[in-house]
């Protein structure tokens, strides 16, 4: 399986990128913004191509042609304001979906924030995020796209386990990132987690048998 990776070159965007390309059975196509981007992940033999969430839909589309799956893992990231946040984890979000059915690419997943679906549950001081996060949710589950929603619970940056815990609702936790990667490379091929959303944080089972049970 060809996998459109939007935010490779963020944290969790790099080890999916890995994960993928040794996986024997998917290979991504890694979309960054900036040349100098594409050029270490072209010198790991990896696909590359140039798009910006904050550019139209036809640009995402483009890239994505031929692929038969997108990741969206993008962020804009903790330094930035409430107006990066609704250009990128929003809006960026909505037109990769859009790019997607352009492109006729059925299979989406996309990087949520645990309790994303609950307003009450929402962290205050990220509050702009969590808003971009809900509606992108929202937007994807009422598209006609096969979707994966993971929510994934405060990210750490520490060799993952490979045992997750996974549910509808789980209200606190954390979890590597490396296990949210390996979760995502899980889901492509599960057809238990088809137009499913659910909370992923750091348990004892392991993912590959967590995704047929949840």
């Amino acid at each position: 399986m060809k996998v459109l990776v939007a935010g490779a070159n963020g944290q969790i965007g790099k080890i999916l990128v890995d994960l993928l390309q040794n996986s024997g059975t998917h290979s991504p196509r890694a979309m960054v913004r900036k040349q100098e981007q594409a050029e270490a992940f072209k010198q790991k033999g990896i696909e590359t191509v140039l798009a910006d969430l904050e550019g139209t839909v036809e640009e995402i589309a483009n890239a994505a042609a031929g692929c038969d799956a997108v990741v969206f893992t993008a962020g804009s990231g903790g330094k930035t304001g409430a107006d990066k946040t609704l250009l990128v984890d929003l809006d960026g979000a909505v037109k990769t979906m859009e790019a997607a059915e352009k492109a006729g690419i059925e299979r989406f997943i996309i990087v949520s924030a645990l309790q994303a679906h609950h307003r009450e549950n929402w962290s205050e001081a990220i509050k702009p995020y969590y808003v971009a996060k809900h509606y992108a949710d929202r937007v994807l589950i009422a598209s006609p796209l096969n979707y994966t929603i993971i929510r994934p619970g405060g990210l750490l940056n520490e060799p993952g386990t490979g045992k997750v815990t996974a549910a509808e609702n789980l209200t606190r936790g954390t979890i590597p990132r490396e296990d949210v990667a390996r979760t995502i490379v899980a889901s492509l091929n599960e057809p238990n987690t088809y137009r499913r959303a659910f909370d992923l944080v750091s348990g004892d089972t392991p993912i590959a048998d967590v995704l047929k049970t949840i």
